[in-house]
């Protein structure tokens, strides 16, 4: 079985390790999607994958690497939509 997940993270991050940190263990589990940085200043996160790989994910994304300060975590339910990769955007 499939699942999707979309996160918004909210806190006192570096943008660059963080995508960084969340596409290496994307990578490492196998889900697809992407990360980005958006304008307000939350992290975007987007994850499809099998059940077991998202739900693995799911603590990475809230936790964040070392030093990161996350205040808020809003997780959404998504449509599967075939991604490819994982990728880190850009805006």
């Amino acid at each position: 079985m499939k699942k999707s997940v979309r996160y918004f993270i909210q806190g006192s991050v570096q943008p660059v390790f963080f995508n960084k940190f969340i596409k290496e263990n994307a990578d490492k589990l196998g889900v697809k999607g992407f990360v980005r940085t958006m304008e307000d200043g939350r992290i975007e996160i987007f994850i499809e994958g099998d059940i077991d790989a998202v739900e693995r994910m799911a603590p990475i994304c809230k936790r964040g690497p070392e030093h990161s300060m996350i205040r808020n975590v809003e997780e959404k339910p998504e449509h599967f939509q075939g991604f490819a990769e994982f990728k880190v955007l850009r805006i």
